[in-house]
């Protein structure tokens, strides 16, 4: 994959937007500059059996006519059906190995990591991007780990792995910049766009901060 497509990864849900129709969320980031969009219905009230493929199919046709990636969260059966660019998972999800030989050809993987020991595992099975976190604390997931801060990415970093990282957990544009001068390639955010009054407008300001720190 290509590592500029972490600049700014777009994770979202029908629950997520306060509200508002999911699409119109999505059209909205993608006009601010998100390079990446992870369908992640996770959480009370989300859409299940047809309606979240059908939602997801329609998420997966307005990133396909942008060009911007569509990644699933944890769900292969449903990245299959809808013929998602790939999958994320956690460490608690399915092993790596078992959902490398589910998937297509030139699937995408990223894989959620905590600390160095569980980055160099992935990198190890192959894994095309780390998501590291949380940087922050944050209450759109409710299994949240223990708050890490930006500090385990230099350690990543330290321990001389290359493997493109997107920080994520309570990212806001307040604290963006501290992750990405940490060593990670973008940030994920979900809130901080998907209930923000303009998604538009958010999404623009961490790429502003986004190439500051980064050029």
């Amino acid at each position: 994959m290509k590592r500029e497509w972490l600049n700014l990864y777009f994770v979202m849900g029908s629950v997520d937007c306060n509200g508002r129709d999911p699409r119109d969320v999505l059209q909205e980031a993608i006009k601010g500059g998100i390079t990446l969009f992870q369908f992640r219905e996770k959480g009370d009230g989300v859409k299940v059996g047809v309606e979240k493929l059908s939602l997801a199919r329609e998420l997966k046709e307005i990133c396909k006519s942008n060009n911007i990636p569509f990644i699933v969260n944890d769900d292969i059966d449903l990245a299959l059906k809808v013929k998602a660019d790939g999958v994320h998972i956690g460490q608690e999800d399915a092993p790596f190995s078992v959902v490398d030989e589910l998937l297509a050809p030139g699937m995408i993987i990223g894989v959620s990591c905590h600390t160095v020991e569980e980055a160099a595992a992935a990198v190890n099975n192959w894994a095309d991007y780390i998501g590291v976190g949380p940087m922050y604390f944050t209450d759109t997931k409710k299994d949240i780990r223990e708050v890490k801060g930006p500090g385990v990415i230099k350690e990543i970093r330290n321990a001389g792995l290359t493997v493109p990282i997107v920080g994520i957990g309570g990212i806001t544009v307040e604290n963006a910049a501290e992750v990405l001068a940490a060593g990670a390639d973008g940030v994920a955010v979900i809130s901080a766009i998907s209930k923000a009054e303009s998604a538009l407008e958010a999404a623009k300001e961490f790429i502003r901060i986004h190439n500051i720190v980064t050029n």
